[in-house]
Order: C-alpha cells, then sequence, then structure tokens
C-alpha cells in the first residue's frame, strides 16, 4: 500500500465535515495554517482542486464531494472494526448518537433512556429532537427513531410500536360555540389551528380516509405555528380545532380539557421503529440500546394502544 496516500486525509476529513478551516483547526489542536498546508499538499499531489475558498465560505467542489464521499464510507467501516473490539470490554462505552421526535421524549424515550443509564453509565447518550426526516449516516447518527414510512430500505428496522392514529380535538367550550362536526367536510365551517413543518414551511394537511377513499380537507384558520405544543395549547383555550395525537393531548383527553372527534375518518398509520445502518449494528452501544428498546416496549401498554400524528414533511 502506498503510505502517502493516507497523508492528509485527516485533515481533509475535518474541513470537509465542517466546512471551516478554524474549526477543523481546532478540532485537530492545530493552526489553521497547518490545515491550509495539508489540502493544497494534498490537492498538489492529485491535482484536483477539492475546495472552493472565499473570505466567508468554505465549500466542496465536484471533485471534493466524490472523495468526501468515498472516504467516509471507508472511514465508518474502519471506525466499526475498532468500535467491535469493545466487545472485549466488560461494558458498552463511547458516544451514541440518536435522532428521534420531539413527541415521543416523554412516553416512549425518556423511560428507555432512563433504564439504558441504569445499566450503561459509561455511554454518553448525544440526542436530537426533530421532526423531520435525517438522513442518519450523513448527520453521523448511530440510530434514529421514526416512523416505518419514512425510514430508508437500506435501514435495519427494529418495531417499537404496533400501527398508531390520530384524530381532531377541540375544547369543550368551542364545540359549545361552533359545535361537532360529524364529517371531514364539515370542517371548513370551523376554524382551525395549523401546524406548519419547519423544513419546508408548508401547512400539515389534514388527511382522512372514508370507504377506501383517502382526501384531505383545507381548514380555515386564522392560527399557523410551527411548534406542536403551541398547536395544542391554543386548541386548549378554545380558539380552534387541532389535527393531532392522543399521545400530544393525553392529559387533557384525560381531563376533559380537550375532546377527539372524527377520529373514525382517520387511517392508522405506520408504527415507530428504531433503526440504523446495517453495518452499525456490531456496536455494542448501540447493540445495548436495541435490547433494552425492544425489551422495555415489549411490556410497554404500547402494544395495546399507541397513537402518534402522522407528521410528514411534504418537501422531503
Amino acid at each position: 500500500m502506498d503510505r502517502s496516500l493516507l497523508e492528509n486525509v485527516v485533515q481533509f476529513l475535518a474541513v470537509a465535515e465542517t466546512l471551516s478551516f478554524t474549526q477543523a483547526a481546532k478540532i485537530l489542536r492545530v493552526t489553521p495554517t497547518a490545515i491550509s498546508k495539508s489540502i493544497r499538499n494534498l490537492e498538489r499531489r492529485h491535482g484536483v482542486v477539492l475546495f472552493q475558498r472565499t473570505t466567508r465560505h468554505v465549500t466542496l467542489t465536484e471533485a471534493g464531494v466524490v472523495l468526501f464521499q468515498q472516504l467516509r464510507h471507508t472511514v465508518d467501516d474502519v471506525n466499526v472494526a475498532f468500535h467491535a473490539l469493545s466487545h472485549f470490554r466488560d461494558r458498552p462505552s463511547g458516544t451514541l448518537r440518536l435522532t428521534f421526535p420531539h413527541l415521543i421524549m416523554t412516553v416512549l424515550v425518556k423511560p428507555l433512556l432512563v433504564e439504558f443509564r441504569e445499566k450503561y453509565p459509561d455511554v454518553i447518550l448525544d440526542l436530537s429532537l426533530n421532526e423531520g426526516t435525517v438522513d442518519i449516516v450523513a448527520a453521523n447518527y448511530d440510530a434514529g427513531i421514526r416512523l416505518g414510512e419514512s425510514i430508508e430500505r437500506d435501514m435495519v428496522a427494529v418495531r417499537l410500536t404496533p400501527a398508531i392514529g390520530w384524530s381532531v380535538v377541540g375544547s369543550p367550550a368551542y364545540f359549545a360555540r361552533a359545535g361537532r362536526p360529524e364529517t371531514p367536510q364539515e370542517l371548513t365551517g370551523h376554524e382551525g389551528i395549523l401546524y406548519r413543518f419547519v423544513t419546508s414551511g408548508l401547512p400539515h394537511k389534514w388527511e382522512f380516509s372514508h370507504q377506501g377513499r383517502e382526501f384531505s380537507v383545507e381548514v380555515p384558520s386564522h392560527l399557523i405555528l410551527n411548534d406542536r405544543a403551541s398547536v395544542v395549547s391554543l386548541a386548549r383555550q378554545g380558539l380552534g380545532l387541532a389535527y393531532v395525537s392522543d399521545l400530544e393531548v393525553r392529559e387533557e383527553l384525560a381531563n376533559g380539557m380537550l375532546e377527539s372527534v372524527l377520529r373514525e375518518f382517520v387511517t392508522p398509520d405506520a408504527g415507530l421503529f428504531l433503526y440504523f445502518p446495517r453495518r452499525s449494528q456490531t456496536q455494542p452501544k448501540l447493540r445495548a440500546f436495541i435490547d433494552i428498546a425492544a425489551e422495555m416496549t415489549a411490556r410497554l401498554e404500547f402494544r395495546e394502544r399507541m397513537t402518534l400524528p402522522r407528521l410528514r414533511d411534504p418537501s422531503i
């Protein structure tokens, strides 16, 4: 093997991942000048320009993108190979990076994390709460939790919940004032509180099904928000109807602050899955998390009843 091929690779990957010579220098604990010299040597050795640099921005060239994609997968394989050595240690360790929706934090993820931390205190949990679809390989996550329909086919998926459903909710005061819609079509005469996807800026469609036909209803609204908790809060105050899950409003439904309608017009959606790249499942820290997730969800009430909103950003 030509050892010169490995020269400056670490510096290249650091700049490619951060798109910043300064940040790459901080990560590698060297000077920005040293980083620049390494990149120039690499470009000179192979006769290609890998980065476009201005005083404000650093971007990869087409050649740089190709090299980064190839090297990233190779480095992933190397990382997995060394992580496999952890099998010879007594306990899983390292940092486990996870991404999942806000809505399942309290009911599913929080108790899972408590149990995991008790059993594996040497593992650092790095968590990202995000409603949108996430490319966990590109974003360098070890695993994610999402609806089954949102998961790429090349991922390994472990089911956590059965199929899930949801409905339209309103406060007793709102229903007393505006009446209760008996069909989705009647929503056009009501006031809705709409959720707007953060990624695309598009509103979340209110989708229904009847006699095998799926359709959406445009509900008049003077309130559009990109925060799910605020949608629920405003509905609780009687300002309109909200298209949400029982999971989001379980306390409000239990104490009567909100009431559910049109549940029979919503088709259950795919359940929640823990998913990860096939090559990652050999990591002891992830293997331990998978095992605990499977054990915990098997004994919780999710198997009997689980509701979560079908939030799919149409731009993704």
